[in-house]
């Protein structure tokens, strides 16, 4: 006979990613980064519970079937300061695992906050808490101890997204990237690049530019407008 599935894998918890690479990306927006890379995002149904919010740190997963949240409840007392929860509901969007308990014990981690690819349940009390939680929206279903099973630390979904652990995660009011260590460097320094220049560019329009000569898309307009009467 085939051997069993184990109900439960946890796995170690990943490295934590540089201080000095989390400290450059709490300068940067992910919709800067969304100038120039295009995988990592997750769906923007995936939003900020508390506006203002933007976080850094580590992605430790979590992926957890339906009703049950008993490996979550585990999870929660693995956290560390700067690691960002990232939770996989495999699929289901009416049950809530996240709540006024679950909040109080994540912050009382230190992690920096939580990613959800689901609902959450009592916003108020996570409003509270001022704790950062993106989510899919408001369930008043919740989750059970119910001991069905789950993984930790093993690469997950979220958001359409693939988030392995030891990932950075970046998020803030424009939704969540997830970007390998080895990327986050680069993706950092271009992204503080680009809204440089965009501040720069914002001050030629405040001052009477057109923002079509500066990007260049009036010449390109004109061009081929003249080429279609030529």
């Amino acid at each position: 006979m085939p051997a069993k599935p184990p109900k439960y894998v946890v796995n170690p918890m990943p490295a934590q990613a540089p201080a000095a690479l989390i400290e450059k990306l709490r300068k940067v927006e992910t919709a800067s980064i969304g100038h120039f890379r295009h995988i990592g995002f997750m769906d923007p149904a995936i939003k900020p519970l508390i506006d203002g919010k933007h976080i850094v740190g580590t992605a430790v997963t979590v992926a957890i079937p339906g009703q049950d949240s008993t490996l979550l409840h585990h999870a929660l007392g693995l956290l560390r300061p700067g690691d960002v929860l990232v939770i996989d509901r495999l699929g289901d969007t009416k049950h809530a695992c996240f709540g006024g308990g679950v909040c109080v014990a994540a912050k009382a981690s230190g992690a920096a906050g939580a990613i959800l690819d689901g609902p959450c349940t009592d916003p108020s009390e996570i409003r509270r808490e001022d704790f950062p939680l993106w989510c899919r929206g408001i369930s008043p279903i919740t989750t059970r101890i119910y001991d069905i099973g789950g993984s930790m630390n093993v690469a997950v979904s979220c958001g359409g997204a693939s988030v392995s652990p030891g990932d950075v995660i970046l998020a803030d009011e424009n939704g969540v990237l997830v970007m390998p260590v080895a990327d986050a460097e680069a993706a950092a320094e271009e992204g503080w690049t680009r809204q440089e220049r965009s501040g720069r560019s914002q001050d030629r329009v405040r001052n009477g530019e057109k923002i079509g000569d500066i990007s260049g898309a009036t010449a390109k307009v004109l061009a081929a407008l003249a080429a279609e009467k030529s």
